[in-house]
């Protein structure tokens, strides 16, 4: 009778390592998505502040 609160006991333990382990990688992959949006954007604001300097640059050269 011993054993079977035993295995319970071990059993959960191995529940809640799992469910840490799940845990863990959820917020690691949360902070990785959020660091390529980051990324993205500050892409995508540099790619438009280039191409704002480079039409005033051609405008200017114009006149």
């Amino acid at each position: 009778m011993r054993i079977l609160p035993d295995m319970g006991r071990v059993l959960l333990k191995a529940a809640a390592g799992a469910a840490a382990v799940i845990a863990l990688f959820w917020v690691l992959s949360v902070i990785v998505g959020l660091l390529v949006w980051v990324i993205a954007i500050g892409l995508l604001i540099g790619v438009v502040h280039l191409g704002v300097r480079m039409m005033r640059e051609n405008s200017g050269n114009v006149r």
